[in-house]
């Protein structure tokens, strides 16, 4: 086979790259070693910075979240008792965020592939890009006993953390930063009506809350716990109580609870790897960095990784312009710090950490005081969560 940009993930940054190419004439073909039923059972984040919501629409994927989406223009945090709003609207010069489930996102991504005969390969088995510092690098993959090898110009390692892609990047080239947080979330899904029309993210001395919501009828909740707690030391009644114990208490009272469909612990971890490009591998997405999802950065920091290749693709192909794929490396890397101070930020704020010293709780309660005491505190916080110019 041959292509002229082989994609290594089918997740939603592989599929929306994909999409965005195919209506530009470049033609690519995408690897996913899971099945498509597999990836869209996967639980993800929800909230979608105007700039990717926006990308959602230029890939001609965005009519069923338009309709369906709700458009957020502020969010709370609870703090001491108190419940105070963040209007990103105002403080960001009139953006908001979509709240808009990764897996529908992902189901509309897979539908306008189908729509358009995209070349989207599951159950990808051993994918291995080679020769990347060559002029003609391939990509294999197996098909029961058969190993298919795709000529490509370009490889796009979008296959996350896990994936391939970047541990195919010598170790003598890669620098890797990592910050491991002493805590993790554990999430519930249930079909229950949102306690607030808005999310809701609250500081409390036994931990971090929040209060999230997919839909009218489906809602999301997190509470911080200790990294050696596992699913099964929470039973629904006890994630509700511990739940209520840490938000203001108008909240817990109007609190609709029910059995959870889903529920699982996810750790906290920051992680970047540099460079983003080897030879002709880009990595994109999780593959190339991770955020605490404290500031809703996840999905969003892919968006403008995607959004760099998708123009440095074109110019390339259209142009024969090369600076934007020289350059998507450190244009790349210099967004994706700015999301790791955000959600960095968001987490210290918000959390409270086994080793705090009196110290470091004065600090979180005068970083909480100045920020509604400040305009452009909140301008700062409203600008990073709506997602920063790409």
């Amino acid at each position: 086979m041959k292509t002229q940009v082989c994609i290594i993930g089918g997740g939603p940054s592989g599929l929306m790259l994909s999409q965005l190419l195919h209506l530009k004439g470049i033609d690519t073909i995408v690897l996913e070693k899971h099945s498509r039923e597999y990836v869209l059972s996967r639980i993800r984040a929800g909230v979608l910075e105007h700039g990717f919501a926006e990308l959602m629409r230029e890939a001609q994927c965005g009519e069923r979240m338009d309709a369906e989406g709700e458009i957020h223009e502020g969010f709370f945090i609870s703090h001491d008792g108190v419940l105070d709003r963040v209007d990103l609207e105002k403080y960001s010069g009139g953006s908001s965020v979509v709240v808009y489930g990764q897996t529908e996102l992902t189901r509309d991504l897979y539908d306008a592939r189908d729509k358009m005969n995209g070349a989207v390969i599951h159950n990808a088995e051993d994918v291995k890009p080679h020769d990347l510092t060559s002029d003609k690098p391939y990509v294999t993959y197996r098909d029961g006993d058969e190993v298919i090898r795709i000529d490509c110009d370009y490889v796009i390692g979008a296959d996350g953390f896990h994936g391939v892609s970047r541990k195919s990047i010598p170790r003598d080239v890669l620098t890797e930063y990592e910050k491991v947080y002493p805590f993790g979330w554990l999430g519930v899904l249930s079909r229950t009506k949102p306690v607030s029309p808005e999310l809701i993210y609250a500081k409390h001395e036994r931990g971090f809350a929040l209060c999230s919501l997919r839909s009218q009828v489906l809602s999301r909740y997190y509470i911080q716990v200790p990294l050696s707690d596992s699913v099964e030391d929470w039973s629904d009644d006890d994630f509700w109580a511990e739940l209520k114990r840490r938000l203001p208490q108008e909240v817990a009272d109007r609190m609709e609870t029910g059995p959870s469909i889903e529920k699982s612990i996810a750790p906290l971890r920051s992680f970047v790897a540099e460079p983003m490009r080897y030879g002709n591998l880009f990595l994109a997405g999780d593959a190339a960095h991770i955020v605490p999802p404290t500031g809703a950065r996840g999905l969003n920091s892919a968006a403008s990784d995607i959004y760099y290749l998708y123009h440095a693709m074109v110019a390339h192909y259209k142009d024969g312009d090369d600076s934007g794929l020289e350059n998507y490396s450190a244009k790349a890397l210099a967004r994706v710090w700015k999301a790791q101070r955000f959600s960095w930020w968001m987490t210290t704020l918000l959390h409270t950490f086994p080793d705090s010293i009196p110290y470091d709780q004065k600090l979180q309660q005068t970083d909480l005081e100045y920020l509604f005491s400040s305009e452009k505190a909140l301008g700062s916080l409203a600008e990073n969560y709506v997602g920063l110019p790409f």
